[in-house]
């Protein structure tokens, strides 16, 4: 099964075993629909857990979980990472991706020129930045249809055109 990790645990919330979730997930309409959830402990395989509540606040959730009583038991999950089944994720539409799509993909110009992987994503507001690294140098590209000419997950490519200052 593909994992995707959507948070990590900060603190435990209250006495019943609520726990506050940094999320990663930049749309938190996911979360509604959750049923189940992994938690991964720090040296030990991810474990399962049924959800009994999940709340969505701006940058976070709040999680209460089967299994997860109280206080003290939240708290030795603090630091743990919260992942879901890659299959609960929606399907995007043509032309838009996630970052675990994206990252690893190799990158060529339009006349064939390696220029290294992505190594990286900035998420600046705007739009984002990919981090192409392992060629001559570090480049940052802009995630703009003026510079991403062309991703194909299949081959694992990104054609990019290098804009004056790239």
């Amino acid at each position: 099964m593909d994992l995707l990790e959507i948070g990590k645990i900060v603190k435990p919330v209250g006495f019943k075993g609520r726990m506050k979730v940094v999320s990663y997930i930049e749309s938190p309409h996911v979360l509604e629909s959750l049923q189940d959830v992994f938690i991964q402990r720090r040296d030990q395989g991810p474990d399962f857990y049924q959800i009994k509540d999940i709340k969505v606040a701006k940058k976070s959730f709040f999680l209460e979980l089967d299994g997860i009583e109280n206080s003290d038991t939240a708290e030795s999950l603090v630091g743990c990472h919260v992942l879901i089944s890659s299959d609960k994720l929606e399907t995007l539409p043509e032309g838009e991706y996630y970052w675990r799509d994206i990252i690893g993909l190799e990158v060529l110009t339009e006349d064939g020129k390696m220029l290294g992987k992505i190594e990286q994503i900035i998420a600046t507001g705007s739009n984002d930045v990919y981090v192409c690294t392992g060629g001559e140098r570090e480049i940052l590209l802009p995630a703009i249809e003026d510079v991403i000419k062309e991703i194909d997950l299949s081959k694992g490519i990104m054609i990019v055109e290098l804009l004056e200052g790239l």
